[in-house]
């Protein structure tokens, strides 16, 4: 049995929206601060509030290649998102706007699952080979392929290339430091599972 770290499958496609996303929801926050102060009795700290997380939120992807810990800050980041629209929610709804409130309701509850699908694909992800099949991660859990669905398997140069017989190829990028050798046993031992 062989197990090794790997970029997460889902991350350069996930992840290559997430400046446009933090963008967007920042925009949302501070479309939000109009529909609050133009109301007859406004609350100016719920407007503070969405304009200082619209402000945040537009700066985010500025700064975030500057960022050690970028996981733990976009985290925390995405559950300030929700924290905010879903108390917008209740502060629309308590104010005679459903519209508002509901939509607040549904954003907040997409930023919470983005929110989540990013922390997932952040985790350290391995992938695991046995006699049985090759064990991959997905977004909420683990896919697992048998050998007889493969073409070929190679490990070469820190890259994983899963060649399937309906003619998909996944390559995937290995961030453990695999010796050559041990390559080669892992190699052969593709080989002798997939004939």
């Amino acid at each position: 049995m062989y197990k090794f770290r790997i970029l997460h499958p889902n991350a350069m496609t996930r992840l290559r929206l997430q400046p446009v996303m933090h963008g967007m929801i920042g925009i949302l926050f501070l479309f939000n601060v109009i529909g609050t102060y133009k109301m007859e009795d406004p609350n100016w700290l719920i407007a503070f509030l969405f304009v200082a997380m619209g402000l945040i939120s537009i700066a985010f992807p500025f700064l975030m290649r500057r960022m050690r810990k970028f996981s733990e800050a976009n985290t925390v980041l995405r559950m300030l998102q929700a924290f905010t629209m879903l108390s917008g929610c209740l502060y629309f709804l308590s104010h005679m706007q459903p519209i508002v409130g509901f939509t607040l309701l549904l954003a907040g509850l997409g930023v919470g699952y983005i929110g989540y699908a990013e922390y997932r694909i952040l985790q350290p992800s391995y992938v695991t080979f046995d006699t049985t099949g090759i064990t991959l991660p997905t977004v909420f859990g683990t896919r697992r392929i048998g050998w007889n669905e493969m073409k070929n398997v190679i490990l070469r140069n820190d890259l994983l290339t899963l060649d399937f017989k309906n003619n998909k190829i996944l390559q995937l990028e290995v961030l453990d430091d695999i010796s050559t050798t041990k390559a080669a046993e892992m190699n052969n031992f593709f080989q002798t599972r997939i004939q």
